[in-house]
């Protein structure tokens, strides 16, 4: 049987992201912040480095300076390892003067590299889901049943299936048909594959493993598919030995605002349904060389704090505060995520507010991204569910107010809805 050492990981550095707007405004979703203190990318990443997988590429195009220099900080292996992990950015080449267009795509541009490295497998993967996974159990499933091609697969009730892309799986285990996003009701019935009636049907995660010589040969004959989903694996499974694998742990796709909220608040419970803390499979990330946080005088439920904080006189229920967060006396946050700070303010600014959180505010419901500045006595209250709003200081998605990177809002300033 094949070793892991014979896998390359080639993980989508994203879109434009627009519906992460504005987190994805200066940077790709993969380098959005999560959790306080990693970042999107770390995800996928970590699980290879877990998995035994140690040839990684990052295929990267729009926002990402930010993307590549955590990258460049974080996955440096000795000079005694082989790995690597390498940014394939998109390029203007003799053959294409056109960006990716897809992921598949994106793949097909980068070919060259890809035979370059001599893996016999490749690994595609997104760059903005949360879950863990043992890419080797996935692999093995692979090379026991000589599959041309195995996709992920998770069982998905049928109120899900209008997000995803759904398979026909029959009882050898190999994909007879695919759907994307099927939302009539007598289409999801066709695509039944479990007895289970809660979740009857089975989504694609968006990970594919092929063998490397079938993944070229599907790029160059169908030059004009760029998508993986709803394209280049519809059209595998007439020609190809597709099969699926199972994974029924826990995996969200962070795709909208709405999801990064509740997906990272959810990370604050005693039991968190995802567990950063798994010392046999770690999640790893750029390291910094941050004091510990201090906390003075405050009340503090359900709470996730990062290194390099100080909150002072402050209550704080529900709520996520990230790296390097300055929070002042008598301010009161709840089900907010607070995503910190780059750098610490080492001079008093000059005729700028500080980095951080004023005194005697009220923040609820909100998202503020890193090195914001917020005066005393503001006040940030929840909006309507459904609601979207964009104005110069602030941005509400689905009733979520949003504080965009880099933003000061002077004291005294009040966003909530209209009485």
């Amino acid at each position: 049987m094949p070793s892991m050492n014979n896998v390359l990981g080639v993980i989508m550095g994203g879109g434009k992201g627009t519906r992460l707007h504005p987190l994805t405004k200066m940077r790709s979703k993969p380098a959005v912040p999560i959790a306080g203190k990693y970042r999107l990318i770390d995800i996928p990443i970590s699980n290879c480095i877990n998995s035994g997988i140690y040839r990684v590429a990052i295929l990267t195009q729009f926002n990402s300076v930010s993307l590549h220099r955590h990258i460049s900080q974080a996955y440096n292996f000795d000079v005694f390892h082989t790995g690597w992990v390498q940014i394939w950015a998109a390029e203007q080449t003799p053959q294409s003067v056109d960006w990716y267009q897809g992921t598949a795509d994106a793949v097909r541009k980068q070919l060259f590299e890809i035979q370059s490295t001599g893996a016999e497998y490749v690994l595609i993967l997104a760059g903005d889901h949360l879950y863990r996974m043992d890419y080797s159990a996935m692999a093995k499933y692979h090379w026991e049943n000589q599959a041309d091609i195995t996709v992920a697969v998770q069982p998905v009730p049928k109120s899900e299936a209008s997000r995803l892309g759904i398979l026909k799986r029959e009882a050898n285990g190999r994909i007879s048909a695919f759907v994307e996003k099927p939302k009539d009701p007598a289409v999801q019935d066709q695509f039944v594959s479990r007895d289970d009636p809660a979740r009857p049907l089975l989504g694609s995660m968006g990970i594919y493993m092929f063998k490397t010589q079938v993944l070229t040969d599907l790029l160059i004959q169908h030059v004009r598919h760029d998508d993986f989903g709803g394209e280049i694996i519809p059209e595998a499974i007439n020609s190809h030995i597709v099969h699926g694998f199972d994974f029924d742990g826990y995996w969200e796709d962070i795709g909208t605002i709405r999801s990064f909220y509740e997906t990272n608040l959810q990370l604050t419970s005693a039991s968190p349904p995802f567990n950063f803390y798994d010392p046999r499979s770690p999640i790893y990330t750029h390291a910094r060389f941050l004091p510990g946080s201090t906390v003075e005088d405050s009340k503090l439920k359900d709470v996730l704090i990062a290194e390099g904080c100080r909150i002072r006189k402050a209550e704080i229920t529900h709520s996520i505060v990230g790296i390097r967060s300055q929070i002042a006396e008598g301010t009161l946050i709840k089900d907010s995520i607070l995503m910190g700070a780059d750098y610490y303010q080492v001079e008093k600014p000059r005729g700028n507010l500080p980095i951080g959180i004023g005194r005697n505010c009220h923040i609820e419901c909100a998202i503020l991204d890193k090195n914001v500045r917020i005066g005393d006595d503001v006040v940030i209250k929840p909006f309507p569910v459904n609601r979207d709003i964009d104005k110069d200081l602030y941005f509400v998605r689905d009733g979520i107010v949003v504080i965009a990177k880099n933003t000061e809002l002077p004291s005294g300033t009040r966003i909530e809805p209209a009485a």
